[in-house]
């Protein structure tokens, strides 16, 4: 026999959880527990004659082989069982210390369990009843408070939507979600009403209320509810005087305010926003000793409460995690590398696990100095300071005035094991004026507005499979940049806090497709353009939505550092935390980070920064050796400041000035790239008269020109319409059609050795080069044209390519010139004599040079106006054919 159970006093998750199972398992008896609270009764009394619960006075008395238990991991023993019971659970709750390793756990983190179950009952494709779907809603309606409670997650809502989809009634539901109080709650309602006392700790507003509940036969959680929505605190506590013992009911709707663990406390237990316990009295208590006891555990409760709440800033959130530490045998050489390569100002010094002391750069130089050979023991700060990574601000700020160090190393204090590092900087950053963050439901709100539809479900279900992983995932950057300017793109490279290959593995094995992998960088390209019908219908995207706007790939990417060898060079790279992640990128304002799985759904992080600089309109880098780094920043950080109307702020413009004669060691290919990146931008000419005044585009190379005639083409270039007649190519090289004519309307009146010179700087492909030098050969020979006959200049023009033809008449100044050009482009490429060849050979001439010039000359003809007619065109050809002197030529 097998059996399906839950907890005592179940409410409508646990009995819809009981269902779920009972769906997955039809051959298992769900087992109604002895106490189950008001609505599940009304429910049960009403429906539970077409439901498949058993009572307990009903169960076989058989042997139980397995047992499925839900909503709980909490085991209660009944008869048939034995050792050899098998225990499968499904339970959304944080894993308890003492979970049996033998059980099958299936632990989700989702709002309701009733979810976990439906995404199963979905998955095998089961049909369920009008009655059946109601219920498994209910479960999901209250375990989530009508989804909106903060642990609810997009999980929830799939599943509510299966049930509705199904035949879910609403109007039960919404009967059965908020009964009446009955008359002993009323009672109990005034009473805990009356006693409320109100606690601030940690800027949370905490309120507790106890009371004698030895009249009420009743569940308490209801009356727990209306006191929530009543008061609206951040936290409610109620512990009452019951039969049984003394009860608390605990909700919250903040993350900082964690009642599971107020709730453990009490040997209790349930889930951050919902919680209960039990604590009964050692013997028995008449009425005056039972509610003494209610005093006793309600005034250590309340003594408690500072441990449960979480600062709204503690040192895991500012630390960096898994810090560089060095043993006391390192030598200082070797420190000093490290702290070459990597950057950090101190290291914690760890003998057998434990900090033994703290060695800073200030030490390390000087001892390099004055060519000192010591060990880190000889230089370090001795002394074991550490600090735990919930303690608040305030116990580092006293840590670090009363020790003198700057860098404090982060110690799990279960474990003993050093997770991060919090220094000076950190604290003083978190202590300065804070700006205001994004809303997370307003970001979250203005992703659905602004990204298509079939993007943003690819969003999602990348969330949700990382919540399953407990993988932290980020969109970076630009993505996020532009979104809170308003400006929306489609950049969208996934960050992944964690093993990125591991996770686009995964989204295979989910969805299909294929993965690239490039394991030096951890990173990993998921390919699904293959896929897109098949992601159409697992992702739930409606039909009418436009496929085209999910990309064939998505790039996720390890969370990583970088260090650079020497200026200019690419960079080495080593996995690492999301904060050191975004600290290697160019400008704060693109350090900005949208956290996507689970809960963390549209909430920014800015570790530098990035929101003040982004609010103020300013370009900032984030160190004094960014542009030593990658002196490309210098064509990047004009690039930014001229496309939004930013200004790069002083201390940046000062490093840029220094940093100029690092251009020479950057490859030809990666300026060429960066300035590629300009002329595709609106903005282009305005970026490159920032460049000049900078002195940018000097460093780059001294011939590259600029001045306003420059300006004005750039800008003509971007507001021009050009005919059809043109006929010019869309692009080559990876260049488009407006990067190649702004390179040449840019460069194209410079002499060919400047554009060769130029050319072989920037490492331009040959295409490019010829293009170049074809339209300075036009802009020089024009002049030439002034007086010429359509002849000598279609001679003159017609092996040009096109594209040089129109940028030449863009250059040029002289309306006159640029007729000529028209002119050529437009009719007197396309002038043909009427004789063709086959004429001549059929007049008896054989095959000859002769045939070339006969036709070039009534082409001339035709195009001087010698010719006007088919009549004239035959006389010319007697003529020529009769002048002997021209055939012999």
């Amino acid at each position: 026999m097998n059996i399906i159970l839950t907890h005592e006093q179940a409410d409508m998750d646990a009995l819809a959880s009981q269902l779920g199972a009972w769906l997955l398992y039809p051959d298992a008896i769900p087992l109604l527990p002895r106490n189950i609270n008001r609505n599940g009764q009304r429910f049960l009394e009403q429906y539970g004659a077409n439901l498949p619960y058993v009572s307990l006075m009903d169960l076989p008395r058989e042997t139980i082989e397995t047992v499925i238990l839900v909503d709980t991991q909490s085991l209660i023993t009944l008869k048939g069982m034995s050792k050899e019971t098998r225990i499968v659970v499904y339970d959304h709750h944080p894993q308890r210390d003492d979970l049996n390793p033998e059980w099958e756990c299936h632990l989700v983190s989702s709002g309701s369990n009733t979810s976990q179950m439906v995404a199963r009952i979905r998955a095998r494709g089961i049909t369920l009843t009008s009655l059946q779907a109601t219920i498994l809603a209910l479960g999901l309606y209250e375990d989530t408070g009508c989804f909106t409670y903060g642990s609810t997650t997009t999980e929830d809502l799939l599943a509510a939507s299966f049930c509705l989809a199904q035949g879910a009634d609403l109007d039960i539901v919404n009967r059965f979600l908020y009964p009446p109080l009955t008359s002993g709650q009323r009672k109990l309602f005034d009473r805990l009403l009356r006693n409320i006392h109100t606690y601030i700790i940690e800027d949370q507003t905490i309120m507790a209320a106890k009371a004698d509940a030895m009249d009420v036969k009743d569940e308490i959680s209801s009356v727990a509810h209306k006191l929530r929505d009543v008061l609206n605190p951040d936290a409610l506590l109620l512990l009452v005087a019951t039969r049984q013992g003394i009860r608390l009911v605990a909700r919250s709707t903040s993350d900082r305010v964690n009642v599971a663990a107020i709730a453990e406390s009490m040997g209790g237990g349930g889930h951050s926003r919902a919680a209960s316990a039990l604590v009964r009295p050692e013997g028995a208590l008449n009425k005056a000793e039972n509610l003494q006891f209610l005093d006793e555990q309600f005034a250590w409760m309340v003594a408690e409460l500072g441990q449960h709440v979480k600062p709204a800033v503690n040192v895991k959130s500012i630390m960096s995690k898994d810090p560089l530490i060095l043993s006391p045998d390192t030598s200082v050489q070797e420190a000093h590398r490290l702290m070459q390569r990597y950057g950090y100002e101190g290291y914690p010094v760890v003998e057998e696990g434990q900090v033994v002391g703290l060695l800073n750069r200030r030490e390390v130089d000087r001892a390099i100095n004055h060519g000192l050979a010591l060990s880190v023991k000889s230089l370090m700060a001795a002394g074991e300071v550490k600090i735990a990574p919930d303690a608040s601000l305030e116990m580092l700020q006293t840590l670090m005035a009363k020790t003198d160090w700057g860098q404090v190393p982060v110690v799990a204090p279960e474990s003993g094991e050093i997770v991060g590092i919090v220094t000076r900087t950190d604290l003083l950053k978190t202590l300065g004026p804070v700006p205001d963050m994004p809303d997370q439901d307003e970001v979250a709100k203005q992703l659905a507005q602004i990204v298509p539809p079939a993007r943003l479900a690819l969003l999602r279900a990348l969330a949700m499979e990382a919540d399953k992983v407990n993988l932290p995932i980020f969109v970076v950057g630009g993505f996020v940049r532009d979104l809170l300017l308003g400006h929306p793109s489609l950049d969208d490279d996934i960050v992944v806090e964690g093993d990125a290959i591991f996770f686009a593995n995964r989204l295979v094995d989910r969805y299909g497709g294929r993965v690239l992998t490039h394991h030096r960088f951890g990173t990993a390209k998921w390919l699904i353009q293959e896929i897109k019908e098949n992601l159409h219908r697992s992702l739930g995207i409606a039909d009418d939505i436009d496929l085209s706007d999910l990309p064939d790939s998505l790039d996720l990417i390890t969370a990583r550092t970088e260090f650079y060898e020497q200026p200019a060079a690419l960079p080495t790279v080593e996995s690492s935390s999301i904060k050191m992640d975004l600290h290697r990128r160019d400008f704060t304002i693109n350090t900005l980070a949208l956290r996507l799985d689970g809960e963390h759904f549209g909430k920014i992080h800015d570790y530098w920064g990035g929101l003040i600089d982004l609010r103020k309109g300013r370009i900032r880098v984030l160190h004094a050796l960014s542009f030593v780094d990658d002196a490309t920043r210098l064509l990047r950080a004009v690039r930014f400041e001229q496309r939004f109307g930013f200004q790069i702020e002083p201390r940046t413009l000062a490093l840029m000035e220094e940093s100029l004669p690092l251009l020479r060691r950057l490859t030809g290919a990666r300026i060429q790239h960066e300035i590629a990146l300009i002329l595709a931008e609106p903005k282009a000419p305005e970026m490159l008269s920032r460049l000049d005044e900078l002195g940018i585009l000097h460093a780059i190379h001294p011939a590259l020109p600029w001045d306003d005639a420059i300006h004005a083409r750039l800008h003509q270039l971007d507001h021009l319409d050009i005919e059809p007649f043109w006929e010019l190519p869309e692009g080559f090289d990876g260049l488009d059609r407006k990067q190649i004519l702004s390179f040449l309307v840019w460069l194209g009146q410079l002499p060919e050795t400047s554009l060769r010179s130029i050319a072989s700087r920037l490492r331009c492909k040959s295409e490019l080069l010829k293009l170049l030098i074809a339209t300075s050969s036009i802009v020089q020979s024009l002049p030439a044209f002034a007086n010429a006959p359509p002849s000598k200049v279609v001679r003159e023009l017609e092996n040009y390519p096109r594209t040089a033809l129109f940028a030449a008449q863009l250059i040029t100044e002289n309306e006159s010139f640029r007729g000529l050009v028209r002119q050529f482009v437009t009719r007197w490429a396309q002038v043909a004599p009427t004789v063709s060849g086959e004429d001549l050979r059929s007049l008896g001439l054989r095959p000859s040079p002769a045939f070339g010039r006969v036709l070039l000359a009534l082409r001339n003809a035709w195009l001087d106006g010698e010719v006007q007619s088919v009549e004239g065109e035959q006389a010319l050809l007697k003529k020529l054919l009769a002048d002997e002197t021209f055939n012999n030529h």
